[in-house]
């Protein structure tokens, strides 16, 4: 198992006229291989989420007991985010993401067929564990292929997998209910045998680093050298380097993977904040379960153009991740507002439409923003290290401290969380922005002296 893991050698070259037709072609491989794949991470992730009154109703669970699951699986992949993020920067990405989506399809089957909250929570600890694989892995492949001019739009379509994969995970819920009388069961086999679907196509069209397959480094063939805060050149892929040493020197000290992860962490609590509790938040608003379940997948897909325009916009801005983000983010604190104090079924549905893209187009770019600030050889460490932040502390304020508030003092303090939340994201925004011109303006020097 693990030499299957192991990344590929470097391929022979190729001849330098082929090297352009090869490069589009394993690039739109890898792109379609990334997003399909994390739409089935989707999936399976959302499951538990999409069918809590259902699961709250039929086995019995508080309000408290869903939020308990919720947060276990936040802190289980938080924490193995980390660690996965590690190896998939040692590993053959290709082969790592396929393997969590199958570990994932199978763990959340066993779900289906036990009503014991204590083997559900273990079960999502397991779950939480395999869907730590995929992230890092997508995202360090995109690096890989993808240079720094383009990358913004590649990130963005893929970051809307996710928001593509929650929609379709409500449609497989919506249609198992339909075709198995609705057998909860029959909702969690139905998701793993899609995503396990999905998991052999997509590794039948991905490739591992451009090197294995004998094309140059994305930095060599698109001819633009990235820096980092400090001025030095991040288009090293591999390294020997121990684990400790990166985690210290090119996570730990650097200030702008503090800023972008500490953003991130704040904009997680405003989306798990809205989009776990939608189900069990819009009832109080005089809207039907059965509407308020769809309005998850509505509030996820109506971000996909949003998501995608603002990476174009941020390629054609130069790069500037930042300061699309902080727009975004500003917008984000007004529909929020508008979201929780009005009482019209229209204004709300439209609040969910626009918030998707406000809240999912920042999350996007700050994803890249700290695989930018880091070498090639830590993009998978950097994404775990952002994704321990937006999980462990992150999402277990958005669903364990949410939902315990909400026992006690109502949905109000729902909103009072998730405005501090997103305060704090637009205050750390503003110091990115003039941080990444910084880097920028580096960057241009060093171009313009090659």
């Amino acid at each position: 198992m693990l030499n299957l893991l192991k990344p590929l050698p470097e391929g022979k070259k190729l001849a330098q006229n082929k090297v352009p037709t090869e490069y589009k072609k394993r690039q739109l491989g890898v792109l379609l291989a990334t997003c399909f794949s994390y739409i089935g991470y989707y999936i399976i992730r959302l499951i538990f989420t999409t069918e809590q009154v259902p699961l709250m109703k039929a086995y019995g669970f508080t309000l408290g007991q869903v939020g308990f699951i919720l947060s276990t699986f936040g802190i289980g992949y938080g924490v193995a985010k980390l660690f996965m993020g590690a190896l998939a920067d040692k590993a053959n990405t290709k082969r790592f993401l396929a393997l969590g989506l199958y570990l994932s399809c199978f763990f959340n089957l066993l779900v289906g067929f036990t009503s014991n909250y204590y083997i559900i929570l273990f079960l999502m600890l397991f779950i939480a564990i395999t869907q730590a694989m995929g992230a890092p892995a997508c995202q360090r492949e995109i690096s890989l292929w993808y240079s720094k001019k383009h990358r913004g739009a590649a990130f963005a379509i893929w970051a809307s997998a996710h928001n593509a994969g929650a929609f379709f995970c409500v449609a497989s819920v919506q249609l198992a209910t339909f075709l198995f009388s609705g057998s909860l069961a029959a909702v969690f086999i139905t998701a793993s045998i899609f995503s396990a679907i999905i998991a052999t196509l997509m590794l039948l069209i991905n490739t591992d680093r451009p090197e294995s397959v004998g094309l140059p480094n994305v930095a060599d063939y698109s001819g633009y050298a990235e820096v980092d805060e400090n001025g030095k050149l991040t288009n090293q892929e591999l390294t020997n380097k121990a684990f400790s040493t990166i985690l210290v020197h090119d996570i730990l000290m650097n200030k702008v993977v503090w800023a972008v992860t500490l953003t991130s962490m704040s904009i997680y609590v405003v989306r798990y904040g809205i989009m776990s509790w939608i189900p069990s938040y819009l009832p109080t608003k005089g809207f039907s379960v059965g509407w308020a379940k769809w309005f998850i997948g509505i509030f996820e897909l109506s971000a996909v153009p949003g998501v995608i325009l603002m990476g174009v916009i941020s390629d054609f801005i130069k790069g500037r991740r930042s300061l699309v983000c902080l727009i975004c983010s500003i917008g984000m604190f007004a529909c929020l507002i508008t979201y929780f104090t009005s009482s019209s079924h229209l204004i709300i549905i439209i609040m969910l439409f626009i918030l998707g893209s406000l809240i999912y187009a920042p999350l996007a770019l700050v994803g890249l923003m700290v695989n930018e600030a880091v070498p090639n050889y830590a993009v998978g460490l950097s994404t775990g290290f952002m994704g321990f932040f937006q999980y462990v502390f992150g999402e277990t304020l958005a669903t364990a401290l949410i939902g315990n508030l909400v026992d006690k003092f109502g949905w109000s303090a729902e909103a009072i969380t998730i405005y501090i939340a997103s305060f704090l994201a637009i205050i750390l925004l503003v110091y990115l922005v003039f941080k990444e011109q910084q880097i920028l303006k580096m960057e241009y020097k060093v171009n313009n002296n090659q």
